[in-house]
């Protein structure tokens, strides 16, 4: 009986424990798969503790009772252990069709910087970025005039573009926190053309994937057919294009493969059937919801078993097409094109697997990789930004958390840099690779000045050991030419850039560069008057 009252005892505190799991979410309305995908593990637990009260009752007069007591014990132990050690990650999404236009002269509110708590990556997606052929070969020397902007914004507070993709006026742009770009990799892109009957790219998809923490993500900007009378062509030309998309990836070839997929950019579809007045009056109004049932998108997701999978916030926000430029009034000349939600941000959790029920499986062999590292992923936000009017299409903004237990935690490469650094002499650093991966004779270091924007904004860099592949655990020592080092102070960051991987997956710790005497004697040195530098 006492071992029983120790059960009991233990059911008590279990259920209590049990219970703490229950946070309210965010938006259950919305993310319907994502709540039920992320509390499966808490209802399994729940069922684990509640078969202790039926084995109790056996205690005394069966052995296996004790047995089947053992094995729940572990088993809820085991599922109360995945409910720990899990992080959130903010993730800030953007599309925009911004109608060939230049950018505005800020864009802080559209990336809401001030929020708090900070953003983890952005992944901006725009349509219609100007293509003229001029101007495109000009942007694909220098980046264009997007990227350029968004740079300057995010680089002062600590965000570095990580990579990105255009395809004509498609351009996607992913930015992450500097502390997180050693733990993003297998970074691919890749495009799809369906304009012009797939030869022409002015519509289409860009897509993105990569591991972030070990978690496999991709995101598509798609730009897809116009018009009113083209939602099935639209549908057709989505399926085109997750057919047609595949990346050298073992485990996650093609787009839906992904354990989540964020689907988003102008997709096009209208609202059917409502007359204008109609229209104008619901939006005027802020009645929005009597316009959900007849949207294209909406629709579809009812019969299209490919889109039911997909989650979306729900649209309580302004039609984002089509207003007059500069202002928040829809359509005015002589076409009046009927207000809609041309502008879309989506998202699919992989589903899970169903495999076959196997009494004798055990608990480890039953809980598969999506079991115990899942992922639940909530919309915090889901609006349009009316206050930019150099396009005839408003910006759209979603703002997810991302709930996560690491899979990865360990970065591939250490750097050290040793002693005083300054351009009167050469400077040394070290490396040491700690785990496998695709490394080359290609690789390099760069030395970056803290703020910096990209992995090509170095001041200088260095080749890694260029004889072979150095080896796991090895410390490779490299000097850096005085030659190379900036004249003046400040502080910097060593970042080991990989050629295969196509990005920088390590850096050392802030470090400052000592003014050099050359600086002094040529007078570039700012001098201080009364404590204020000249």
């Amino acid at each position: 009986m006492n071992q029983a009252s120790d059960y009991q005892l233990f059911w008590d505190n279990g259920k209590k424990m049990a219970d703490t799991f229950d946070v309210p979410r965010v938006r259950s309305d919305s993310t319907s798969t994502t709540a039920s995908q992320s509390s499966s593990s808490r209802q399994i637990l729940r069922q684990r503790l509640a078969q202790l009260l039926v084995c109790l009752d056996d205690l005394s007069s069966d052995d296996e009772a004790n047995e089947e007591v053992s094995r729940t014990l572990d088993e809820a132990f085991y599922l109360c252990g995945k409910c720990t050690n899990r992080e959130s990650f903010r993730l800030h999404m953007v599309t925009w069709n911004v109608g060939t236009a230049e950018p505005p002269a800020d864009v802080r509110s559209l990336l809401q910087l001030d929020l708090q708590p900070a953003t983890d990556l952005f992944v901006i997606g725009l349509q219609e970025v100007n293509a003229t052929p001029v101007r495109y070969i000009s942007d694909l020397i220098s980046e264009d005039t997007w990227s350029h902007l968004l740079m300057d914004t995010l680089a002062p507070m600590g965000y570095i573009k990580v990579t990105s993709v255009r395809m004509q006026g498609l351009l996607l742009i992913l930015f992450a926190k500097q502390v997180h770009l050693p733990f993003i990799r297998d970074i691919q892109s890749t495009y799809t053309r369906t304009g012009l009957f797939g030869y022409w790219g002015n519509k289409g998809g860009v897509s993105v994937r990569f591991s972030f923490y070990g978690h496999m993500l991709c995101f598509l900007n798609c730009h897809l057919a116009a018009h009113m009378n083209y939602a099935l062509q639209r549908m057709d030309e989505f399926e085109y294009i997750l057919d047609m998309q595949d990346f050298d990836m073992y485990n996650t070839p093609r787009v839906l493969d992904h354990k989540v997929v964020f689907w988003f950019g102008d997709l096009n579809f209208r609202i059917a059937d409502h007359g204008m007045h109609f229209l104008r009056s619901s939006i005027n109004n802020g009645r929005f919801n009597l316009l959900w049932d007849r949207d294209q998108l909406t629709m579809m997701k009812k019969k299209e078993p490919i889109l039911q999978e997909f989650e979306e916030g729900p649209l309580s926000f302004k039609p984002t097409y089509k207003f007059d430029r500069f202002s928040e009034t829809y359509d005015t000349s002589g076409k009046k094109r009927k207000p809609a939600w041309t502008d879309r941000i989506l998202w699919r959790i992989k589903p899970k697997a169903i495999e076959p029920e196997d009494e004798n499986r055990s608990t480890s062999s039953s809980l598969s990789d999506d079991d115990e590292y899942p992922i639940k992923v909530t919309q915090d936000m889901y609006t349009c930004d009316v206050s930019y009017g150099v396009s005839d299409h408003k910006p759209v903004i979603a703002a997810f958390n991302l709930e996560m237990k690491k899979k990865v935690e360990t970065p591939l490469v250490t750097l050290t840099v040793e002693g005083y650094w300054s351009a009167d002499g050469d400077a040394t650093f070290t490396y040491a690779i700690l785990e496998n991966f695709e490394s080359s004779t290609w690789d390099w270091i760069g030395l970056y000045k803290t703020g910096f924007k990209s992995a090509s904004d170095y001041s200088a860099f260095a080749w890694v050991k260029d004889d072979e592949v150095a080896a796991n655990g090895e410390v490779v020592t490299v000097q850096m030419s005085k030659n190379e080092l900036p004249l003046l102070a400040g502080d910097y960051i060593l970042g080991y850039f990989s050629t295969n991987m196509q990005t920088l997956i390590a850096f050392s710790p802030t470090f400052q560069i000592l003014e050099s005497q050359q600086a002094v004697t040529e007078g570039l040195a700012p001098q201080n008057i009364n404590g204020h530098e000249k």
